[in-house]
């Protein structure tokens, strides 16, 4: 019966030494993905400030200021490129009324005045 009882205890040493083993495997597997985790935040954090700073390098006015000099055949404004008031265009009519309480909808019920022309619309052929 004693020697039953060792083989017992000795069996209860080596289970709880096979865990503390799987334990402490474990734990290093997991202390070497943070380390990892770690490692790519670092490198993800170095690359968003090299992105920074290369933004802050092409968003530098002075070099925006150079780019439109060399590519951009710009000249300063001059009063003659302004016109009067009454060579305007006329204003299109005003298809939903500032009172409306659903503009989508005042613009369905108004779908007869949808193809009126805007000055950011091209004539069409023959319209000219």
């Amino acid at each position: 019966m004693l020697r039953l009882l060792h083989l017992v205890v000795i069996a209860g040493l080596v289970s709880a030494a096979a865990y503390v083993y799987k334990i402490k495997f474990d734990a290093a597997l997991q202390a070497e993905q943070v380390a990892k985790v770690r490692r790519d935040i670092r490198r993800e954090r170095d690359a968003i400030a090299l992105l920074r700073a290369e933004w802050a390098r092409l968003d530098n006015p002075i070099r925006i200021q150079e780019l439109a000099e060399r590519h951009l055949n710009l000249g300063p404004v001059e009063a003659t490129q302004f016109d009067d008031f009454d060579r305007l265009p006329p204003r299109p009519p005003q298809i939903v009324p500032p009172d409306a309480e659903d503009a989508i909808a005042a613009l369905i019920d108004r779908v007869d005045v949808l193809d009126v022309p805007t000055g950011s619309t091209r004539p069409q052929q023959g319209e000219e």
